[in-house]
């Protein structure tokens, strides 16, 4: 079972069912992380800022 690097908890997500560019959250930091590699497993921290680049991109597209 793959570790949180924030607070070293166990991330509850099966290895095998992730791909890359899947978002997990630690259920003890509440951390996000992308999955950046899956063979070997590799998590990149989410910034704060990432959901909100992603709405702004769509209300661009609408317009």
């Amino acid at each position: 079972m793959p570790i949180c690097p924030e607070c070293e908890s166990a991330l509850d997500f099966d290895e095998e069912e992730v791909e890359e560019g899947d978002v997990v959250v630690c259920d003890e930091c509440g951390t996000e992380f992308e999955i950046v590699a899956t063979d070997p497993l590799e998590l990149s921290k989410v910034e704060e800022d990432y959901e909100d680049e992603d709405e702004e991109v769509e209300e661009e597209d609408e317009e």
